[in-house]
């Protein structure tokens, strides 16, 4: 007897649980199925399976996020920035190229030799410059010049073309396109040979952080270039080639990003609830429609 009213219990208990179920099953011989819910429904399963796929690319890439900032990201250099030069000096001869390097710091160098390699041209009538050294994070100059030669040309041909000029490490990522060598491909080859050349180049601190956290430092820059042919008291300046330069303030960075999963379990959950939500308004409305028109024809014939 004590048994009995257990199992009441028991079953009493689980009947009142029935009730807050919100997902009432229909039994099957009380659904009616249509060509029309069939179409509706294969589209519909496509149509989710297009968004999944399309979330789930989104969510598997990583995108880039850029920011700004006013502070020095690279403060483990010493104060120092890597440069990188490589220009074509096709009408001067390579003992008289030669690269000056100085700033508001006092640094004035005259000849700078390190690290750096002349490659003669046209059978020794030109010169490739290539060079890498360092300047203070403080506005200054580096130029090329026949400064530097032991004996002055009476005039030399500046005419050039820069192949490359890029400060701090190189950023080999797709995705992001910004002016890391910006004079790249430069042609004064139909300028004045007896004309100086002005660079005046504004660089801004560039940050790249990938998704291990690990953080690149590269440098962007703006140029503005003027030409013009320089003359004191004494008679015509020798001509040289100038990049004078000044740092921003500003720091751009670039952050790599995935989105959460969170975020892409919603996005799925929001496709899939409102595809099907949709898709039943809709097989609902056309069924309603049929059947009315079913029952007007009816009514016609009777």
């Amino acid at each position: 007897m004590k048994c009995i009213k257990m199992f009441h219990l028991f079953y009493g208990c689980c009947f009142s649980s029935f009730r807050f179920d919100i997902y009432r099953k229909v039994p099957k011989d009380l659904t009616q199925p249509t060509y029309t819910g069939a179409i509706i429904s294969v589209c519909c399963c496509l149509f989710i399976l297009f968004l999944f796929l399309s979330e789930l690319t989104g969510f598997i890439a990583t995108e880039i996020v850029n920011e700004l900032y006013v502070d020095d990201p690279d403060k483990d250099s010493g104060g120092k920035i890597e440069v990188n030069l490589n220009i074509s000096l096709p009408n001067l001869h390579c003992e008289l190229v030669g690269l000056d390097i100085q700033d508001e710091m006092g640094r004035h160098e005259v000849g700078h030799i390190d690290n750096s390699m002349k490659i003669p041209l046209n059978n020794g009538d030109g010169c490739r410059f290539e060079g890498h050294f360092s300047i203070n994070k403080v506005p200054g100059n580096f130029h090329v010049s026949t400064h530097s030669a032991t004996a002055q040309p009476q005039n030399p041909d500046m005419t050039h073309i820069i192949h490359k000029l890029s400060f701090g490490d190189k950023l080999q990522v797709h995705n992001v396109h910004g002016a890391f060598n910006a004079l790249e491909g430069a042609d004064k080859l139909s300028s004045n040979p007896l004309a100086s050349h002005d660079y005046i180049l504004k660089i801004v601190p560039t940050v790249y952080e990938d998704m291990s956290g690990k953080q690149r430092y590269s440098y962007q820059y703006t140029v503005a270039n003027k030409e013009y042919v320089a003359y004191s008291h004494t008679g015509r300046i020798i001509p040289a080639i100038w990049f004078r330069y000044d740092l921003s303030p500003i720091t751009v960075k670039y952050t790599e990003r995935r989105q959460p999963l969170y975020r892409f379990i919603t996005s799925i959950c929001a496709i899939i609830g409102g595809t099907f939500t949709v898709a039943g308004i809709l097989d609902s409305c056309i069924f309603t429609a049929s059947e009315a028109w079913k029952k007007i024809q009816l009514g016609k014939m009777q």
